[in-house]
């Protein structure tokens, strides 16, 4: 899953996950929820991003939650979804550290140094930009902690993942109090499958 993307527009280097832990790898868990298919929840507390699936389970990602991802709560919706965005830092970056992100004020192009990654997911409400994206990263080690700054961040090839499944519109809850967990919720596929073996996501 995390290997090479040479056939992306901006070809992607496989991603070292030896360091990673492995509940914020992608897989397929068992998530109760009264939300109906095919809605993302993000949780933030715990850094995990579900994609509801029927039978009561859900894909999990692994994220990184910056600034900007915990100060948003509720509901919204996919707005627009694009491929290897442009990114501009807002105002307050630029403010708090002008030598760095000064020379971006006018946008930075597309490109495996680009923040956003290779895609992005923005949400509205009603017709307003909230300003809170669902994007990738160029700090892959960010996954499973919280950062200095951003949204909502996967590894580059779950939200190349995430954004092959989700359409314009998907409805998206965002959740800012859920209790800590101290291992990993649910149960992946592989352990209640016959077969025992993972599910090829």
């Amino acid at each position: 899953m995390y290997g090479p993307q040479p056939e992306e527009r901006f070809p992607l280097a496989a991603i070292d996950i030896s360091k990673v832990e492995p509940r914020f790898l992608r897989q397929q868990v068992a998530y109760p929820t009264s939300e109906p298919p095919g809605t993302i929840v993000v949780d933030t507390h715990n850094r995990f991003l579900y994609l509801v699936q029927d039978g009561g389970m859900a894909l999990r990602y692994g994220i990184g939650v910056g600034k900007a991802g915990l100060e948003f709560q509720g509901e919204a919706r996919v707005g627009r979804k694009a491929e290897w965005p442009r990114w501009t830092p807002t105002s307050d970056m630029v403010a708090r550290e002008p030598e760095r992100y000064g020379p971006l004020a006018g946008g930075m192009e597309p490109g495996i140094r680009n923040p956003l990654g290779p895609r992005a997911l923005y949400l509205f409400q009603g017709n307003r930009d909230t300003l809170f994206r669902i994007h990738g990263t160029t700090e892959a080690w960010s996954i499973g902690k919280a950062v200095s700054s951003g949204c909502i961040r996967l590894f580059n090839p779950d939200i190349i993942d995430l954004y092959s499944r989700v359409p314009t519109d998907t409805r998206v809850v965002v959740l800012q109090s859920e209790p800590p967990m101290d291992g990993p919720l649910g149960a992946p596929m592989s352990a209640i499958t016959n077969a025992g073996q993972p599910l090829s996501m």
